[in-house]
This record gives structure tokens, sequence and C-alpha cells, in this order.
């Protein structure tokens, strides 16, 4: 059983860092699957009452990984520590299978009570470089936070948390004429929104594109009105909106030159 779950451990990270080359290369310079197995023998001995023993086993491990995990922390199969320097998992942390944290992940407590304080991980989920999920709520399962978010509240499962504080972004299924109306829409304004995709987990950004979609809409009702106005007055004159400038915008868009 203990080999099979090492198998399993270093098998999981070929699937998941590139620059993984060989076993032996697995075994000996990854300090993430270093701290996985200390963890594991520390979480039995805790479990056996011995946490004294168990709690100076970490501290140890901590020196030599840069990696805390509280024995007391529940950890599922397939779990994966990437770089892992300043990594802290909280003593009531449970964390599904195959789950994957960067560096910086801190998985904490923000109560001084008895009791369940740290979040609970949901199998195939991925925790950024820098995140903290703080707190006794849940993270579902495949969803992602992205690097540096601070997450406070329950996550839905397979949404992309980002931001702080943390906001969930739920994918939808966009109707299939929305890039080509916000493609219009764009265009007629003068300048391009920010580059937005539907795969942009930025919640500012999809404001944006719902403004966008609503003021395609108002546009076409505005047009409508001022043909049928043309129609029952033909003195009336429909003049040209000003459109937005492109320059307008530079100073909110995120991919102006750095001085230097």
């Amino acid at each position: 059983m203990m080999f099979e779950r090492l198998r399993e451990d270093i098998a999981s990270v070929f699937h998941r860092d590139p620059a993984a080359r060989n076993t032996f290369e697995v075994l000996t310079n990854y300090p993430g699957l270093h701290a996985l197995l200390l963890h594991r023998f520390c979480h039995w001995l805790w479990n056996l009452g011995l946490k004294w023993l168990a709690r100076t086993i970490s501290t140890i491990a901590r020196w030599l990984t840069g990696i805390e995990i509280h024995p007391g922390a529940t950890i599922g199969r397939r779990f994966f520590i990437d770089h892992g320097m300043g990594v802290v998992i909280g003593e009531t942390t449970i964390i599904g299978d195959d789950v994957t944290l960067y560096q910086g992940v801190t998985l904490g407590g923000t109560s001084w009570n008895k009791g369940k304080r740290h979040p609970t991980i949901g199998n195939g989920v991925v925790v950024g470089a820098g995140a903290k999920i703080l707190g006794p709520f849940e993270v579902g399962e495949g969803a992602k936070v992205g690097s540096n978010s601070v997450v406070t509240k329950a996550v839905p499962a397979g949404a992309t948390v980002v931001g702080i504080p943390g906001r969930v972004i739920v994918k939808r299924k966009p109707a299939e004429d929305d890039d080509v109306r916000r493609k219009e829409m764009e265009e007629r304004m003068g300048f391009d929104a920010y580059g937005v995709t539907e795969e942009m987990p930025d919640p500012v950004a999809r404001a944006v594109r719902s403004l966008l979609d609503h003021m395609h809409v108002v546009d076409d009702r505005i047009e409508n009105m001022c043909k049928a106005l043309k129609k029952v007055n033909s003195e009336y004159q429909n003049g040209e909106l000003p459109p937005l400038q492109d320059e307008d915008f530079d100073c909110v868009r995120d991919d102006q030159p750095q001085d230097k």
C-alpha cells in the first residue's frame, strides 16, 4: 500500500510538471514530494496520539522543504505541490484527490475557536501561486483559484476565483452571435474593449462584455426609433453620435509600455 501510494505520487509529478525527467530526480529534488511523504508519517503519529513527536517532525520537515503542513491535516491521493516554498496548510484542512498547489499558497483559518477552522479542498482543485484560502468552507471539485487571490467564502464546483477579495466566476455558454454582435458594437464605438474574451477569468472584463451587449440592444432600438421618426416627419435630422476615441482609454489598459 505504501509503495503503491509512492508510485502514484511520483506519477502525479510527471503528469503535472513537464520539467520532471526521471524518477531519481523526482525523489531527490522535489520538496513538495518530500513534504508530502513526511506529512503522511506525521499524520500517522498524530492519529496515534503522539502529537508532540508529530509536530516536531513536521517542524523539521518545514526547515528542510520550506513547506508547513500541520500533522492534523487530511490529504488525499496524488497531491502535488509545485515548487512549494511558503506553502502553509492548517490543522483542520481536508484536501481531496488530485489537488495541485503552487508556491506561497495558504490554507488557513480565521478563527481562534476549536473545531473546523480551515478549508475543505475538493478533488481536482488547482490553487495558483500566492493564493490564500481562509476559513472553514468548501472549494468545490474541479475549481481553480487564481494566483494571489484571497478566498473567504465557498467556491462552487468547476468555478474560477480571482481577485482580492476572491470573486467567483461561473462560466456560461454564450449565444452563437454574441461575439459577432459585440465586435460590431466595438467597431461602432471606435475602440477595442480591452481585448476581452470569454475565457478571460476577470470579473471586470465580464462586466465590460455585459455592458457592450446591453449597449448593442439600446443602439439598435435608438436607430429603429430614429427611422420611425424620419418616416413620420421627413424634416427630422438624425445627427451622428461622436465616436469614442481609442486614446481616451489608454489609461485603463493593461498593455501600456512601462517607463524605463
